[in-house]
């Protein structure tokens, strides 16, 4: 009836947003521009829809075709229809019309702006190809007018689809994550400037984890910090009210895909001003499949010069795996992870650059969007697994692998009805068929399909012998749609099957596969429930998987908590058999049945009886100690096995001294308020409103984002708070996004200068804390500040008197600068740190004079690896000697144990990284005293540029080494460096390096570490050594280990590892610096930086 009548049709979902739905399509349809449209195509063949009723502001009008014969010269578009206005609409920011005298037209025509003289050139703009140029006579008044709208409104559906590239600039964003004991908290942060010159309301988007709580949401504006306040949802729901009431969706969280869950909300932020957003979530990592996961979702919506994501893993029983994947790590992306384990602890780097963000497989001109999965295992090695204590609380990973398999008795019950036609029930037999083939001949299985009828394979379980299982395939791909829904009857059916099959020492396992609600037989879903859970009476698990969204995902997932299993989602996708194999393969290797956890001395303690332990999973118990009594602590676990009751004691390595961490509070914290939200959900009555309370409680006190609490997002005055709320499982997705983060640095104090009309500059302050700087003020390019005392090719900029005593800063001809690929621009807020502009031929290569900032940034800790990938040497502390002083090196492999490792004499100047195709050289300078590292890096340009980094400060010199200028940051066409806290960030073209500033006995040393490999293999240098293979042939009377064929006597040893900021103790083998280089030592040794 719409489509006859000119219109569309529009489901309004049953939710809590339904009025936002209808208030959204009506703003779709709010502001009509023109009506009557007609797209003429003069030439043109097979055309879709030509005419339209009307535009409307925001939408877009695309129309295809065929070109007659493919003749393009006789193709003529033309665009006819009618306005509401006289006149093109006018905005208050757009525009003036152009003013300007024509003072010559021969030899070529120039025009007169303001006093400034220009060439031109003539050119026409036409929307029909036989008419003149636009501005000229077109005919008459009407076709001007249908021109002119025209034009306005294509350029009105442009901006809707194009980002908002002038009006904001997120020019850093970081992602920070710290995973101890499988807890991870990860902080985004991002910095975002309004580069327009007048108020601009800044969105704020970012994904995370579906199983993560928010705990932590902040902005700083002008020095002021916001902070979240996260409410019982009740107290919250007014200001929600109120938000919506306004039409405004910022503010809450909906579920995005299978895995995450998008918080958006806005600020705004006044002309040339930044804004800092900083978002802390926490979440258990859930071990499947015998690996942890950890998603971090990426997708800014522009490339960032200043994009970081750091990754820091400290696992106490040790890490033996480690790897990273998704979109984000594959083709262009992967030499910009460096990744490094050592045996307790891992980091994961991802530092793209700028071309990198756009050249991707998920990039484009809006930058990146995709995932970086960071997979790890642990050892394995106690079967009692470990626990960590610390004030009090404690958590117990139990996880034992070394235990035969219990033989399962297993029935599939699978939905046959008519909503499963179509591919749904097609990918159910692939699955299906998978399945069967994955089953142990000692296992035993059934087979019931059900519709408004119940349909049996077998009427009872049968062995999974290769004719039974043959048997089953064939009437799994007979399986056809059609019908109702009884789920009550078939899932009885099937725990009834199970009932009559008891067999000792096996695992019994019920998993029904629905995607509708029940239609047939009993529809009322609590009688449902309470059916099944009388069938089953707690003897074995449900295990609910509901297919797409039209299932009633809430019924299933208390079905499935009552009987002791959890539900899953089976996303309606190409990979739905994939789903639905990779569920079952969670469940298919029963280690253990009826599990016990048991503490002596503790209360408090989360779930501690489970129905049964598969194999590649884990238990995770956390608790309170008594009266912090660690003596009185006596934990024990309880089982039956496939050879019968076992039993798993503590040793005296399992438990932690205790010590300081308040992550074990949290993580105790995290499970006991997830499991009473479960219990809340099958819970009715007086216990219902117990468990929802106790929830609660706990919710407020450690500031989590629950289903049971919002946050209410405060922002400066005159503003209106947005509400966050945490969605359910199936709650539809909203669109839009980008995900950033932030932090400050506060204590700097400065007098700006504004210098107009620079678009490629920009403003940033702040040094150490208590400094005072003046500076020069470049609106429209945040993230940079120059001090000087006057800017060549910029009339009218006079020096400033406060400036005396500092050296100009030369800014050329390139107004449309915005940094190298690759080269970050630095954090505002008061983060001091300066830049300025590549030269020009003829200008002077000369930086900005600044110092470093030494003040820490709040809440984040850097680690900074070498690239194990392409692993370079790293330098060690200094082996405690007299003179003369050697210094340690390590060069690391690719899955070896030990390292290799060997001592260079103190004060030799080292060839670093030689890129001849780049022309450019890293050398380095060892320091004659003892514990000591580097005391000079010097970076060798094109064009006879010169680099010098010192602990404190960069030289920046000529070829005959005469000083230009002194500087923390430097920022050419051909190189960057980025003075931080602790570290240089050094990028030259697509080879990155970050040099880190170590102390030692109040003296500061310098430590290169290669991030980013370049792309072109033709280098040179320790830091671009391959990584270390070897063998070890021999153990006694000595350990010899094999390297090319060469048997080399070796000692094992022990060093600091300073390539990274909180060094670690490495074990290494020992050896002469030739047999570890296999060449001279003096092929590395310079005369000179």
């Amino acid at each position: 009836m719409l489509l006859q009548n000119n219109g569309v049709a529009r489901r309004i979902y049953e939710d809590s947003d339904a009025d936002l739905q209808l208030k959204g399509f009506h703003e779709e349809v709010a502001t009509p521009l023109l009506t009557n449209v007609t797209m003429a195509y003069t030439g043109a063949t097979n055309l879709t829809q030509i005419h339209f009723r009307q535009y409307y502001n925001g939408s877009e009008i695309v129309v295809a075709g065929q070109i007659t014969d493919k003749n393009i010269e006789t193709f003529t578009p033309e665009v006819v229809a009618i306005s509401y206005s006289q006149t093109p609409p006018q905005f208050t920011d757009s525009l003036k019309p152009a003013v300007y005298e024509e003072v010559q037209q021969t030899p070529s025509t120039k025009l007169k702006i303001k006093d400034q003289v220009i060439d031109v050139t003539s050119c026409c703009l036409s929307l029909k190809a036989t008419s003149s140029c636009l501005g000229c006579s077109l005919g008459d008044d009407i076709m001007e007018k249908v021109v002119q709208i025209t034009l306005f409104g294509l350029l009105l559906a442009l901006v809707t689809t194009l980002p908002n590239k002038d009006d904001w600039d997120i020019y850093s964003f970081h992602i920070n994550s710290t995973v101890t004991s499988r807890y991870a908290t990860t902080v985004i942060t991002s910095r975002v400037a309004n580069r327009m010159d007048q108020s601009k309301e800044i969105e704020f988007q970012v994904r995370i984890p579906k199983n993560a709580f928010i705990s932590k949401f902040r902005m700083f504006i002008d020095g002021q910090v916001y902070d979240g306040v996260v409410k019982a949802k009740e107290q919250a729901q007014q200001q929600y009210t109120e938000a919506v009431s306004r039409g405004q969706s910022a503010g809450l969280v909906s579920s995005v895909g299978r895995t995450l869950e998008e918080f958006k909300t806005s600020v705004t932020v006044a002309a040339n001003k930044k804004v800092t957003f900083e978002l802390t979530y926490e979440e258990l990592l859930k071990r499947r499949l015998g690996k942890y996961e950890l998603q971090i979702h990426a997708r800014p919506m522009q490339p960032v010069k200043d994009f970081k994501v750091d990754v820091y893993i400290h696992e106490k029983a040790g890490i033996n795996f480690l790897e990273v994947k998704g979109g984000l790590s594959t083709n262009t992306l992967a030499n910009a992870i460096t990744k490094t384990k050592t045996d307790k602890e891992a980091w994961v780097y991802f530092y793209p650059t700028e071309d990198q963000q756009k050249t991707c497989d998920s990039c484009g001109e809006q930058g990146m969007n995709g995932d970086l999965v960071i997979v790890y295992e642990v050892n394995r090695d106690i079967a009692f697994g470990d626990i960590k204590n610390s004030d009090g609380y404690f958590v117990h990973h139990f996880a034992p692998s070394n235990l035969p398999r219990i033989p399962k008795n297993v029935v599939f019950v699978i939905d046959q009805s008519g909503s499963m036609h179509g591919r749904k029930i097609q990918q159910t037999r692939t699955a299906l068929i998978h399945i069967l083939n994955d089953l142990a001949e000692d296992d035993y299985f059934a087979l019931i399909t059900f519709n408004s009828d119940i349909l049996y394979w077998k009427r009872e379980l049968v062995q999974a012998t290769e004719e039974n299982v043959g048997s089953g395939k064939r009437f799994a791909q007979n399986i056809h749609d059609g019908g109702g829904t009884d789920i009550n009857e078939a899932v009885l059916q099937g725990a009834s099957m199970l009932n009559a099959h008891r067999r000792e020492g096996s695992a019994s396992i019920l998993i029904l596969l629905t995607d509708g609600d029940p239609t047939s037989g009993v529809i009322n879903l609590e009688s449902i429930q309470s059916n099944v859970r009388e069938a089953i009476a707690d003897k074995f698990p449900l295990y609910c998987l509901g297919f797409g969204f039209d299932v009633n995902f809430e019924f299933l997932e208390k079905m499935s908590l009552q009987n002791n299993g959890v539900a899953r989602r089976i996303y309606e996708d190409s990979d739905a058999d994939l789903q639905l194999k990779g569920f079952y393969e969670e469940v298919a290797t029963p280690l253990l049945t009826n599990v016990t956890m048991a503490y002596t001395g503790a209360t408090n303690l989360t779930q501690t009886h489970f129905r049964q332990y598969y194999n590649g999973s884990e238990i995770v118990v956390a608790g309170q100690i008594t009266d912090n009594n660690i003596g009185t602590f006596t934990p024990e676990v309880v089982a039956i096995s496939g050879n019968g009751l076992v039993r798993f004691l503590e040793t005296n390595d399992t438990t932690d001294p205790s010590e300081s961490d308040s992550r074990i509070q949290r993580v105790w914290a995290y499970l006991t308020v997830k499991q009473l939200l479960d219990k809340e959900l099958k819970s009715s009555g007086p216990e219902k409103e117990e468990m929802k309370k106790e929830a609660l409680d706990l919710s407020l006190k450690y500031s989590f984002v629950t289903p049971l609490t919002s946050m209410v997002v405060t922002k400066p005055p005159g503003e209106n708070s947005d509400v966050l709320h945490k969605p359910k499982e199936g709650e539809k997705p909203v669109r839009g996004g980008f995900a950033v983060q932030g932090g400050a640095r506060t204590g700097h104090t400065s007098t700006l200068l504004a210098i107009p009309h620079n678009p490629g500059f920009a403003v940033q302050g702040g040094a150490r804390t208590g400094h005072t700087s003046t500076l020069l003020a470049i609106p429209h390019n945040p993230g940079y500040a120059v001090q000087a005392a006057a800017i060549p090719h910029n009339p009218g900029l006079q020096s400033h008197p406060r400036l005396r005593g500092y050296p100009a800063a030369a800014i050329p001809h390139n107004p449309g600068f915005q940094g190298q690929p690759g080269l970050h621009g630095y954090p505002g807020g008061g983060g001091g740190y300066f830049a300025h502009a590549p030269p020009a031929a003829g200008d002077v290569f000369q930086p900005i004079l600044a110092s470093r900032p030494r003040t820490s940034l709040p809440n984040l800790r850097y680690f900074l690896p070498i690239d194990v990938n392409n692993v370079s040497p790293t330098i060690l502390s200094a082996t405690p000697s007299t003179a003369p002083v050697s210094y340690r090196f390590l060069l690391k492999g690719d899955s070896q144990a030990l390292p290799l490792c060997f001592d260079v004499p103190g004060d030799t100047r080292l060839k670093l990284f030689h890129h001849p195709n780049r022309e450019l050289s890293v050398n380095g300078a060892l320091a004659s005293e003892a514990n000591r590292g580097f005391k000079i890096i010097g970076i060798h340009l094109k064009n006879d540029q010169y680099v010098e980094i010192h602990p404190s400060r960069i030289h920046v010199k000529k070829a005959e080494g005469v000083l230009i200028q002194t500087a923390s940051h430097l920022l050419t066409a051909d190189i960057t460096v980025i003075g931080r806290d602790k570290e240089f960030d050094v990028a030259v073209g697509d080879t990155r390096m970050v040099i880190l500033i170590h102390q030692r006995d109040g003296e500061e040393f310098l430590w290169p570490v290669l991030r980013q490999w370049p792309s072109d293999n033709n280098v040179e240098g320790l830091l671009a050594l391959k990584p270390a293979v070897y063998e070890e042939v021999q153990q006694t009377p000595s350990t010899k280990l094999k390297i090319k064929d060469q048997e080399i006597d070796v000692t094992r040893s022990s060093a600091v590892d300073y390539s990274i900021s909180v060094p670690p103790t490495l074990d290494c083998w020992f050896m002469s610096a030739e047999s570890a280089l296999q060449r001279r030592l003096d092929d590395f040794i310079i005369a000179q930086l």
